[in-house]
């Protein structure tokens, strides 16, 4: 058993295997992301609530511009390079500059913050009395310390995306929320969002551990190399400058709506529970998609002729998966969102009215899961290629876009459930913007054919028609049958709608010989 559970840790994933983890596990991460939301919508009022969600925004400013971005747009492309050409013993001597550089820099700014911060909150929480902003402060300091400890948990998780190991990479989300439910359980009713803030620190920690062995495993070891004369080294900066501009302008847009969110009670939690719950489609069927699929494309992307056709072939094909499942789930979202807004939120301290402010966002926010879940593949296709500064200023263009929209729609809302809602707005709008923009120059880059790609949504669309009404006919029919005011009942027609949902479009689709379903 323990050597069967240390293969599955350890063991090279192909491309099919690895989506399957990916999915698998995401799709677990995520409903346990559902279930802690629901653990702090129950137990912590929404205004406390938006404490937690505002101290976040800082810390993950640094953490996301420094380190994020760098991983994905910058340091797998060059770290699988130097694995093809120049063999593990240099590609690790990479990674452990990359490393060492990455935690120097972020402690710095840490360090800054951490004295800074007072001054900051009452621009990002403008609208929080002293002792609020006061608190935001006190929890934003303790949040600092979690962006150190993914610094290093990110650069292991990318040195495993290169060996195309994915299976610890992959649980070290699922343990990180699973620390924090634990401590909403333990310490919520006791310490409030202190005590959750103890196990965000806890999981981030635990996240580290996980995939510290698969590293080791395949020949990583720390080491502090502080060398940024390493051509690798000098290639990974370059390359991580536009990407870590663009996702610095992506945190300015979270920054922007916890400012423009603050002006509502309850405003803050409540965007990032309805963007929680909107997200779950598109990091499933579209995040991890792009992520099994990146180290492949970045090891195609400058070969041969024939390796380019193949880079080619393999954005099309996941393109058309990512379709295949984001398509009917948007209008599934739509469908649902009240009762899975109910079902998730509506427990305890979460009342009425901040149900109803809730369920009015995952509507705005679901007209940008499609473009939400293909936004990565695309990125991540330029990112093979070495290249990122288009999607850097496409991500500029677009969340600026956002933030204008996002300003100019709830400085006219009278009420929370507007100003969630058209904050969702602005932010679907902004989305399809960056999507459009990222495939229009796509094509100058690669030959992808539109009318087939438009055919087959079509097609996609048509299939999705028929689940709709299967969809609204048994949420209908179980609501004429069951007072759906009781959980029970609600959960009934919720369970029911989706099952019926999903097998009348993957029957329909399998009837029209998809090779998504025939395959």
């Amino acid at each position: 058993m323990l050597k069967f559970l240390k293969n599955i840790f350890v063991r090279e994933n192909s491309i099919k295997g690895a989506g399957f983890i990916l999915i698998v596990t995401l799709a677990m991460s995520n409903l346990l992301g559902v279930i802690r939301d629901h653990f702090l919508a129950q137990k912590i009022p929404t205004d406390r609530l938006d404490i937690y969600f505002a101290a976040f925004r800082l810390p993950d400013l640094i953490f996301n511009v420094l380190i994020l971005g760098s991983i994905a747009a910058a340091f797998v492309p060059v770290y699988s390079s130097y694995l093809k050409e120049k063999g593990p013993k240099e590609a690790t001597r990479l990674a452990q500059a990359a490393l060492t550089i990455g935690v120097v820099a972020v402690l710095i700014c840490l360090v800054v913050l951490f004295f800074i911060i007072p001054y900051l909150v009452p621009y990002l929480v403008p609208n929080f009395g002293p002792d609020k902003q006061l608190e935001t402060a006190r929890m934003a300091r303790w949040l600092l310390l979690s962006p150190l400890i993914f610094t290093v948990s990110y650069f292991l998780g990318g040195i495993l995306n290169s060996h195309k190991r994915f299976f610890a990479y992959s649980i070290a989300p699922l343990v990180y929320n699973l620390s924090i439910i634990v401590a909403v359980l333990l310490f919520a009713d006791s310490m409030g969002v202190q005590g959750v803030v103890i196990g965000v620190i806890v999981g981030a920690i635990m996240h580290l551990l996980v995939q510290l062995p698969a590293a080791i495993k395949v020949g990583f070891n720390f080491k502090f190399h502080f060398d940024f004369h390493e051509r690798g080294v000098r290639k990974i900066l370059r390359l991580m400058v536009p990407r870590a501009i663009g996702l610095g302008a992506n945190q300015i847009l979270l920054v922007a709506f916890t400012a423009f969110a603050s002006a509502f009670p309850g405003g803050i939690a409540v965007y990032n529970f309805a963007d929680n719950i909107q997200t779950v489609p598109s990091v499933i069927f579209g995040n991890s998609l792009a992520l099994a699929v990146f180290p492949t494309l970045a090891g195609l992307s400058l070969g041969n002729r024939e390796e380019r056709e193949r880079f080619r072939s393999l954005v099309y094909k996941t393109l058309k998966t990512i379709i295949f499942l984001l398509v009917p789930a948007t209008v599934l979202v739509i469908l649902l969102r009240a009762q899975v807004i109910r079902i998730i939120l509506g427990y305890g301290f979460f009342g009425w009215s901040d149900t109803k402010t809730a369920a009015a966002a995952p509507g705005s926010f679901a007209l940008s899961i499609i473009a939400q879940g293909l936004i990565p593949l695309f990125a991540r296709t330029f990112y093979a290629m070495h290249n990122t500064r288009t999607p850097m200023t496409i991500a500029i263009i677009s969340i600026t876009i956002s933030i204008v929209l996002g300003f100019l729609f709830t400085h006219n809302s009278t009420s929370a459930v507007a100003g969630v809602a058209t904050l969702a707005l602005a932010f679907s709008i902004g989305s399809w913007i960056n999507l459009i923009l990222l495939l229009v120059f796509l094509r100058k880059k690669i030959d992808l054919d539109m009318g087939a790609i438009i055919e087959y949504t079509l097609k996609v669309v048509i299939v999705t028609l028929f689940m709709a009404v299967v969809v609204q006919s048994t949420k209908g029919f179980i609501a004429e049958m069951f007072d759906i005011d009781r959980v029970r009942y609600l959960v009934m027609q919720t369970g029911l709608a989706l099952l019926c949902g999903a097998l009348s479009y993957f029957g329909l689709a399998y009837f029209l010989k998809f090779d998504e379903v025939r395959k």
